[in-house]
């Protein structure tokens, strides 16, 4: 940033010459390169076939990087690794892909995992995107009676997430493969 820059963003004031100084600085390109590694890394590591038709391919990519890396895997599939393919058993890793996302784990007797994989008419776990960024936020899932929370799920971090971020996770689930009839719903 050049001392003019600088000179004309003090002589506004306040928080204008603050938006001004810090928007010179080149922070907006960085990012951008940020969001494409993860974006990129994100196509890298879906383990299951994506109907991107009519999505936004950035969109997607950034989702599947979030749930992904995010341990979405680890309660929304049963079992989380193909046979014989478990990392925490010394095994060499591979996802369940004929579950993946289709729900089914069990906490205790009575909570089990959703099905986050799109419904017919592609709404993962059957929520719009309102209701889905809702029960990020809140705990509170539309189908449960009122006042209940989820005590599972780890809502209040995804809660903390950008708008952006959970609208990316929403995209990548609607592009999943759906898997209405989990085939294994519970150990």
């Amino acid at each position: 940033m050049t001392k003019r820059t600088l000179h004309k963003a003090a002589s506004l004031g306040g928080s204008v010459a603050l938006g001004i100084a810090l928007a010179a600085i080149p922070f907006a390109s960085a990012y951008a390169q940020s969001d494409e590694s993860k974006i990129k890394q994100g196509y890298a590591i879906n383990p299951v076939p994506l109907n991107l038709a009519g999505k936004n391919r950035a969109s997607v990519g950034l989702g599947s990087y979030i749930v992904n890396t995010g341990g979405c895997n680890d309660c929304h599939t049963h079992p989380s690794f193909a046979p014989g393919h478990n990392p925490f058993l010394g095994q060499p890793e591979q996802v369940n892909t004929t579950q993946f996302l289709a729900g089914g784990m069990m906490f205790g007797p009575f909570i089990k995992s959703a099905n986050l994989t799109p419904d017919a008419l592609g709404r993962p776990a059957g929520l719009t995107l309102e209701e889905f960024m809702t029960l990020l936020r809140t705990g509170h899932d539309p189908d449960a009676p009122p006042g209940t929370l989820l005590q599972v799920m780890p809502w209040p971090a995804f809660g903390k997430k950008t708008d952006q971020d959970l609208k990316a996770i929403y995209d990548y689930l609607s592009a999943i493969p759906s898997l209405p009839d989990n085939p294994n719903p519970g150990p």
